[in-house]
């Protein structure tokens, strides 16, 4: 199954089992790639975030006028930061971002939850590694590209790439099929 990617400069489709690696600067220009990324071609999505609560991820999508019916948020900060939350059909909880299993095992149920064609987005695989070590980001990175594959869906991760050595950035490009470098000017260099 193809998925129709319509980010610029990038394929205009991309296989199922595709994860897709959003290198940036800051978190700036983030939002209209991923908000890109679920616009078209798509009947269920998962935002896994690990940067923002889900009240930011909804406030995002709704900006970008994204159809968040389609939408399942899974939020890593706001139990261990202590801030209120209601649990939804769509709006889920894991108790912090280093919860590598519990990410990993929301991402799974998921994918077997639904049908047709399915995205994820991880925002962001830099802050995973902040709380759980580049390591365990890495394995978490891998175990959630595998499940891709098995449930011929495709995913976006984001990797800023300033608080990373360079050597464990190739670490993560070496996994990924399709590679977005966004410049600092908002401009795009897509690898696929």
């Amino acid at each position: 199954m193809d998925y129709t990617l319509e980010i610029d400069g990038t394929p205009d489709t991309i296989p199922g089992g595709t994860g897709v690696l959003l290198l940036h600067p800051s978190t700036g220009e983030t939002d209209r790639i991923d908000t890109d990324f679920f616009k078209t071609d798509t009947d269920s999505f998962l935002v896994v975030s690990t940067r923002t609560t889900a009240r930011e991820v909804k406030q995002k999508l709704e900006y970008y006028d994204v159809d968040e019916e389609c939408a399942e948020i899974l939020d890593t900060l706001s139990i261990e930061r202590g801030y209120s939350r209601r649990s939804s059909d769509t709006v889920h909880y894991v108790a912090a971002p280093d919860d590598i299993d519990g990410i990993v095992e929301h991402i799974d149920g998921f994918l077997d939850d639904h049908d047709g064609k399915l995205r994820i987005s991880i925002d962001s695989v830099t802050e995973l590694a902040y709380y759980a070590g580049d390591d365990r980001a890495l394995e978490a990175v891998e175990r959630v590209l595998e499940l891709l594959a098995d449930h011929d869906a495709v995913g976006l991760f984001h990797l800023s790439e300033e608080p990373h050595d360079e050597a464990v950035v190739d670490e993560f490009r070496d996994l990924f099929d399709g590679i977005i470098d966004l410049d600092e000017d908002g401009s795009v260099d897509a690898e696929f």
